[in-house]
């Protein structure tokens, strides 16, 4: 594994790590009255730039937003969407690593 593949993996997770205690955050709002909460425009952005998987993850730990038919259809979409995109970078860099190519 190079050292751009590492990198990759380590954003990903830590985006994935952020979107679970975004959601954490925003369960713990939902229980304070009048508390400012976090939109649900901003928990997608969170799943759309690679958090899919920490949204879901916070979904059922926290049972939060479970209730919500977007959020149930759409996360997983996005798991999906997520997957294939960072396929198509794997497939990328393995293709120019063969060609001799290092990042």
């Amino acid at each position: 594994m190079n050292n751009l593949q590492l990198i990759i993996i380590s954003i990903f997770l830590a985006i994935n790590l952020i979107a679970f205690f975004i959601m954490l955050l925003d369960k713990t709002k939902s229980r304070i009255n009048n508390a400012e909460r976090i939109s649900e425009g901003m928990l997608f952005f969170m799943a759309t730039i690679f958090g899919s998987l920490g949204v879901y993850a916070g979904m059922f730990a926290f049972r939060h937003k479970t209730r919500k038919w977007h959020f149930v259809v759409g996360i997983p979409m996005l798991i999906i969407q997520n997957s294939a995109f960072l396929y198509l970078v794997y497939l990328f860099l393995t293709q120019n690593n063969s060609l001799g190519i290092n990042y």
